[in-house]
């Protein structure tokens, strides 16, 4: 079964791109967080009830979302830079302001990507430091529990709520193209 979680993780992400881009990455990475609080809660319920079918069902709603909000939040980057580059560079223009948006994307693309590599480690190593201590993988599920809660708030306050980065260019009455044309 250990293999089913990141087959799962790895179609959604290549399956769902689309989501992203039809309705916008902050609306759909936000509808993620509250996706995964809800996997998480599923787990560790039904881990207290001694329930494989509800502890399997949730951890692979777990990494289907995960999946889901890898391509939303890579496709959030570069949009965020159309949007930014110009107000913070608002002397490059045409090809020079193309270039910035690309740079400055690749580049936190690149670091986005290696944060979401350390994942790798540092999730099982949560896993088993709290069975270590507790003897349950429990309290590494509240741990992150609590992270995806601090995700979800700063997803909303900062990208997606009237007046966020993104809420305006999501709801199409602004439209900041990843890369303006000249």
């Amino acid at each position: 079964y250990v293999f089913l979680g990141p087959l799962v993780g790895a179609l959604s992400r290549a399956g769902t791109g689309w989501v992203a881009d039809r309705f916008g990455g902050g609306r759909v990475t936000f509808w993620v967080f509250a996706g995964m609080i809800a996997s998480v809660l599923a787990v560790i319920f039904s881990l207290q009830a001694g329930s494989f079918p509800g502890f399997f069902a949730g951890f692979i709603a777990l990494f289907f979302f995960t999946g889901v909000g890898n391509a939303s939040t890579f496709q959030m980057i570069p949009v965020i830079m159309g949007k930014e580059v110009p107000r913070l560079m608002p002397q490059l223009t045409g090809a020079d302001r193309a270039r910035q948006i690309a740079m400055e994307s690749s580049g936190i693309v690149a670091f986005t990507s290696a944060i979401g590599a350390y994942g790798g480690f540092f999730i099982p190593k949560a896993y088993g430091s709290s069975i270590a201590m507790t003897g349950s993988p429990v309290g590494a599920l509240w741990l992150f529990l609590a992270f995806y809660v601090i995700c979800l708030v700063l997803t909303w306050v900062v990208y997606t709520r009237p007046g966020g980065l993104l809420h305006e260019i999501e709801r199409g009455r602004a439209f900041a193209a990843p890369h303006p044309a000249e």
